[in-house]
């Protein structure tokens, strides 16, 4: 089954791809979740013509995250968590606590966009995250858990 996704599906395609799935997948889930429609030459066609329509717009937000990369790679990211004996946190630092870092440092990015290895951080130091920030560009952002500061 073909179907044009009209959002970006984790582990499957971008928004406006042409994909191919199994028909219970596509029926089931893609089409009734408001995911996808089905690919009828009709819909393809008008996809073609909203594509050729979006190149300019599309090149002009692709300059925007590159930029936006080259800010992140230069940004010193310290994100201060409560920790016990040694280096293990009370709790973790996930995406989300990433992502109000960011914020708080004037850049919004969605925590779904962040991929942390091992979803979590356990542990005081130093670690990398990837953004995603378009389709086409992704960022790498160090930065650090260090500890909260004692009342």
């Amino acid at each position: 089954m073909e179907l044009i996704l009209k959002q970006d599906v984790e582990n499957l395609g971008f928004k406006d791809d042409v994909v191919k799935v199994k028909n219970g997948y596509g029926r089931n889930f893609l089409i009734p979740q408001g995911m996808a429609i089905l690919a009828t030459p009709s819909a393809k066609k008008v996809l073609a013509e909203n594509l050729k329509q979006r190149a300019f717009k599309e090149k002009k937000i692709v300059d925007d995250a590159q930029a936006l990369a080259k800010k992140l790679a230069a940004l010193e990211v310290k994100i201060a968590a409560k920790a016990g004996a040694g280096d293990k946190l009370f709790g973790s630092v996930g995406t989300a606590d990433l992502s109000a870092a960011l914020a708080d440092a004037g850049h919004e990015v969605d925590k779904k966009f962040i991929k942390l290895a091992g979803s979590t951080v356990k542990r005081l130091g130093k670690y990398t995250a990837s953004i995603r920030l378009h389709r086409e560009v992704s960022a790498s952002l160090d930065f650090e858990v260090v500890k909260a500061a004692e009342e």
